[in-house]
């Protein structure tokens, strides 16, 4: 008899072990929570993206503490989209189908954001967006998707509008082919036209090396502005052989540009003529007064100030953790439904980021979003936060 009850008293034993190991039990520990991120990590655009992950995993170690003092443990989930629609939307599903996850911060190419959303969208899980510009991004309405940046309706007009102020008669349109690069040189096309501003050519491409079969019409057309739409990777490239072919014009770019990878690529000669822009919804850190702390404590962990939207990663993983906690709450400080983050994170008001007060309208735009317009001064890629800010403004989104 002894026997059996030393015997039965072990095989408890066992059994209580399996469970803690496993994760299971009442006892065994905290109940994750994961919040997941999407940037590319890898290839030509990594430089932001990883700097995107880096804001989010920041926030997430300093803003943690409220939902673990409920109970829970907090884990971040980065993922690489690589900048590819495929993978993105690969990932989106693998994200869904972990019920751990509650929130997705990503991404930084709205057409990878757009058709990976749908997925979020379809599984009730918050996205929110630190960099996506492009109008379908918020224009479906979907509850699940809200973002902290301006919208490229406005910024095209933006940089259309600045071209005409410095007094630029004609301009060829340049893109890449993408949701978010087609998009905004439409609209810069649109605005430059409306202004009385003769666009001489508008025309996509999706080279990356050897830019000729672009550069010889463009340049028989001697316009005085060459926008590009798109990211820094191509855009650099094509505008340093078009110096190169000896264009003197002004060189203007969108967001995507806003990289100091931008000026390593292209080199000084990107400088001369009519100089080199590009506008912006985010810009250096250091032109929001809220980020002093961000950018010392980002340097701190990471050996390296703040690329662009790196600080907006930040504040899209603070809504993240906001929304979850308030759910949390309102569901007895239990694990809320994914539903319940989306909401919660919609209503949230004059939420206080570093990048500003935070506020959505119905659709998931900012109430009002910030726009720059920035002239590049220096060839050297450390000095890219100290660009001179020749436009600082405020707008709301169109109705």
């Amino acid at each position: 008899m002894k026997k059996r009850v030393i015997t039965l008293l072990s095989l408890f034993m066992i059994a209580s072990l399996l469970t803690a190991a496993c994760g299971g039990g009442g006892s065994a520990g905290p109940t994750v929570i994961k919040i997941a991120t999407q940037s590319p990590l890898s290839g030509g655009q990594s430089a932001i993206g990883v700097d995107i992950k880096n804001g989010a995993e920041l926030a997430l170690e300093q803003l943690k503490k409220p939902l673990e003092d409920m109970g829970f443990k907090v884990e971040l989930a980065p993922y690489d989209d690589q900048a590819n629609p495929d993978t993105g939307v690969a990932n989106a599903k693998n994200i869904v189908a972990d019920p751990a996850v509650l929130c997705v911060v990503g991404h930084y190419n709205s057409g990878v954001q757009i058709p990976s959303s749908e997925v979020y969208h379809a599984s009730n899980l918050a996205n929110v967006s630190p960099a996506n510009t492009n109008p379908k991004v918020t224009d479906r309405g979907y509850l699940e998707v809200s973002r902290i940046v301006g919208r490229d309706d406005v910024q095209g007009v933006v940089a259309a509008q600045f071209a005409a102020s410095k007094g630029m008669k004609s301009a060829y349109v340049i893109h890449d082919k993408t949701a978010y690069g087609q998009g905004i040189a439409e609209f810069f096309k649109r605005e430059a036209e409306k202004g009385g501003m003769q666009v001489l050519g508008f025309e996509g491409t999706e080279e990356k090396a050897n830019f000729d079969a672009i550069l010889a019409p463009m340049l028989s057309a001697n316009p005085d502005v060459v926008f590009f739409g798109g990211i820094y990777d191509q855009a650099s490239v094509l505008f340093k052989q078009a110096r190169e072919k000896g264009y003197m014009g002004m060189l203007l770019s969108d967001d995507g540009y806003d990289s100091p990878e931008a000026i390593n690529i292209g080199g000084p000669s990107l400088l001369e003529g009519g100089g080199l822009y590009y506008t912006t919804v985010a810009g250096p850190a250091k032109l929001y007064p809220g980020t002093a702390k961000f950018q010392q404590d980002f340097k701190a962990k990471y050996g390296a100030d703040p690329k662009p939207f790196a600080a907006q990663g930040y504040d899209a993983m603070a809504l993240c953790l906001k929304g979850i906690e308030n759910a949390a709450k309102e569901a007895g400080n239990k694990l809320p439904a994914r539903e319940a983050v989306a909401k919660a994170i919609r209503a949230l008001k004059d939420f206080p980021g570093i990048t500003g007060t935070i506020n959505f309208n119905a659709k998931g735009d900012l109430v009002t979003a910030k726009y720059f317009v920035i002239q590049v001064v220096s060839a050297d890629p450390a000095m890219w936060n100290d660009n001179k800010i020749d436009q600082t403004l405020d707008i709301a989104p169109p109705e």
